[in-house]
C-alpha cells in the first residue's frame, strides 16, 4: 500500500502485511522516521527526538474549559 511521507511528500510503498501498528519505518528519500499509527487506513506520523509528534494526530487531548461543567 502506498503512503506519502509527511515531511517530503515522497511516495512510500509499505506492505501492510509486513508491518504492525506502532512500528517505525524510515523514509528512504529524506531519512525521517515515521511511526505507523494505523494500518487500515494506513496512517503515518513523524517521530521526533522525544517520540512521535502528536501535533499531527487527531487523538490529542486539548484540555480547556468544558461548557457542560457550569
Amino acid at each position: 500500500m502506498a503512503a506519502t511521507c509527511p515531511e517530503c511528500d515522497n511516495l512510500l510503498d509499505i506492505d501492510v502485511d509486513d508491518v504492525e501498528e506502532g512500528e517505525t519505518v524510515t523514509c528512504d528519500e529524506c531519512g525521517t522516521e515515521l511511526e505507523i499509527i494505523s494500518i487500515e487506513p494506513l496512517h503515518l506520523s513523524v517521530v521526533d527526538a522525544e517520540g512521535y509528534d502528536d501535533e499531527d494526530d487527531g487523538y490529542r487531548h486539548t484540555g480547556g474549559d468544558d461548557e457542560d461543567d457550569e
